[in-house]
């Protein structure tokens, strides 16, 4: 009798060289999908979730592109999965957390890489509004009286009054 093991939801983010991605992205999305189907993963939802400048340079590359991977797949085969991902050479890296909690609203929201597009597409015939003249954003605050005038009364010349604490001698 065989038994099988419930798939949990996983949430996988995938690093890659941004050069490589921009050159072959099919190809990039099909290593992954590859590696996840091979440990019998379903995968839920796979997108683009941005493009950036590394902390550090790994493997002499600059620039990565990150790829939000959502699956279900059973909690033995996730080591399998990771030990793909290090075997292969167009990873750069990758971090697997599970994510029971997660709601399909939360897997749907829009990626970093997702809302830069949409502002590229937004239409120019809206102009950004600039600040007007007389708004808050141009003027340069100035200390308010009130708050000055609450320091002055904190140094009244009634605390000078105050003697300083004698020093006392240990006495055995």
């Amino acid at each position: 009798m065989k038994t099988t093991a419930e798939k949990k939801l996983y949430e996988g983010m995938f690093l890659v060289d941004s050069a490589r991605a921009a050159s072959d992205w099919d190809g990039i999305n099909a290593v992954i999908r590859k590696i996840l189907e091979k440990a019998k993963a379903e995968i839920v939802s796979m997108k683009k979730w941005d493009d950036r400048k590394l902390a550090y340079n790994i493997r002499g590359i600059e620039r990565g592109t990150y790829i939000l991977c959502y699956f279900k797949a059973e909690g033995q085969k996730i080591q399998e999965i990771e030990t793909s991902v290090r075997l292969s050479e167009k990873i750069i890296r990758a971090l697997i957390l599970s994510t029971e909690q997660m709601t399909k609203e939360d897997i749907e929201k829009d990626t970093p890489a997702a809302k830069a597009e949409k502002e590229k597409q937004k239409p120019l015939s809206e102009p950004p509004q600039e600040a007007e003249p007389g708004s808050r954003s141009d003027q340069q605050e100035e200390p308010q009286p009130e708050q000055d005038q609450i320091f002055d009364e904190a140094q009244s010349p009634e605390d000078e009054d105050i003697e300083p604490a004698q020093e006392t001698e240990n006495i055995e």
